[in-house]
């Protein structure tokens, strides 16, 4: 009897030891966007290895991603309005909805519980419960004495439950706070400044940032300011030279807080602005091979990576900060348009769309260390990012 208890007991520990071995954590997975299939392919970024794929997510050419708390869903934001909640364990489509028609990013809140979208059209953010998808709330983007509509760009989460945005044809940066319920109180600021592109949010959730496609210049909020109003900086950065024409947009998403220095790209030049963390002034620039697109911080601040719209997209160039001087220019390949640190920051990965591959670089040596297939790749996205504010 003694005998056949023992054997069950070994017999139920290599069950529980097998069923051990199929479990994993989601600490070091991400996506990688295949704009071209509709399609996420799932990675492991401690192997260097894809794991799965996950397609049927509509229009991804200017996807973005967030991820809930607990990093076991993404979310991903298709440019078609598709809203899509995928298990990154079981790698399935948990639900989607296309909840507009043409879609610019979102964001999370910071208690994971609220999904926000950013719509072209029509113009506005919709909000919704992050669990089931169910619509919360549909915030109409309305402006001018007219009643029209504006693109709604720069959509980030802030602290307290609010999420914060800025209006293209308008010219103005929303708050909306959903504190008390899920009825949002709104703020609205007029006059910011002339067709804003995109926003950014510094990690602390205090600034406010958002670029100025039709002036140089950006507007700055305070978030932490009783009340908030917003204010101009780089006010004319580019006066009396003429700009370039501007073969792609640059992205303030992809935002370089380093140290005490922001860095940022400058719109139809080649060069990335540096400004004061704290007085937000310029202190210098740093002239690079052509116009940028993502200024990017490794984790520890101690470099900027960037990259470039055409026809400079097979290149990048590393700024090293204290010197504010490139200490490292290489070729990818052809349109190479995301970076994306591991959390400490000692890889980056690098999309590399038009030859169908993504690289993986030790941004100590610069050495290429890994390459994966992909279809296509664009946006790259760690669960990491469901831990920072602002991604």
């Amino acid at each position: 009897m003694m005998r056949v208890i023992a054997t069950l007991a070994v017999l139920l520990g290599l069950a529980v030891s097998a069923a051990a071995d199929d479990l994993r954590g989601t600490g070091d997975l991400g996506i990688v966007i295949e704009r071209a299939s509709g399609s996420i392919a799932i990675v492991d970024t401690t192997n260097h290895a894809i794991l799965g794929r996950v397609e049927g997510l509509g229009d991804v050419s200017h996807a973005s991603a967030v991820y809930s708390r607990d990093e076991r869903y993404v979310y991903v934001f298709g440019r078609d309005g598709g809203l899509t909640k995928i298990d990154m364990l079981t790698r399935k489509i948990v639900d989607r909805v296309v909840q507009s028609g043409n879609a610019i990013g979102g964001a999370i809140s910071d208690d994971g519980r609220l999904i926000a979208v950013s719509n072209y059209e029509p113009g506005g953010v919709k909000v919704f419960n992050a669990e089931t998808l169910d619509l919360v709330a549909d915030i109409p983007a309305v402006y001018g004495k007219a009643g029209a509509r504006s693109k709604t760009v720069g959509l980030v989460d802030a602290p307290g439950r609010r999420f914060v945005f800025s209006l293209w044809d308008a010219g103005e940066t929303w708050i909306v706070d959903f504190s008390t319920g899920e009825t949002p109180q709104v703020t609205k600021f007029a006059d910011i400044g002339l067709n804003p592109y995109d926003g950014l949010i510094t990690g602390d959730g205090r600034h406010y940032l958002a670029g100025l496609f039709g002036e140089d210049g950006l507007a700055h909020i305070d978030l932490w300011a009783e009340p908030p109003a917003p204010r101009r900086i780089l006010d004319n950065y580019g006066r009396g030279e003429e700009k370039l024409p501007v073969y792609k947009m640059p992205h303030l998403e992809g935002w370089a807080l380093a140290g005490d220095r922001f860095f940022l790209p400058a719109i139809g030049r080649h060069e990335v602005l540096a400004v004061d963390a704290r007085s937000f002034e310029e202190i210098g620039r740093i002239k690079v091979k052509g116009q940028p697109v993502f200024a990017v911080a490794r984790p520890d601040g101690r470099q900027v990576w960037v990259n470039f719209a055409l026809p400079d997209n097979r290149f990048i160039q590393v700024i090293d900060v204290p010197t504010m001087t490139i200490v490292h220019e290489f070729e990818p390949g052809p349109a190479a348009l995301h970076m994306e640190f591991s959390p400490r920051g000692h890889e980056v990965w690098i999309s590399v769309r038009d030859a169908d591959r993504v690289d993986v670089y030790d941004t100590r040596t610069f050495a290429k260390i890994a390459e994966l297939p992909a279809m296509k790749p664009s946006g790259i996205f760690f669960t990491a990012r469901a831990h920072r504010t602002g991604l």
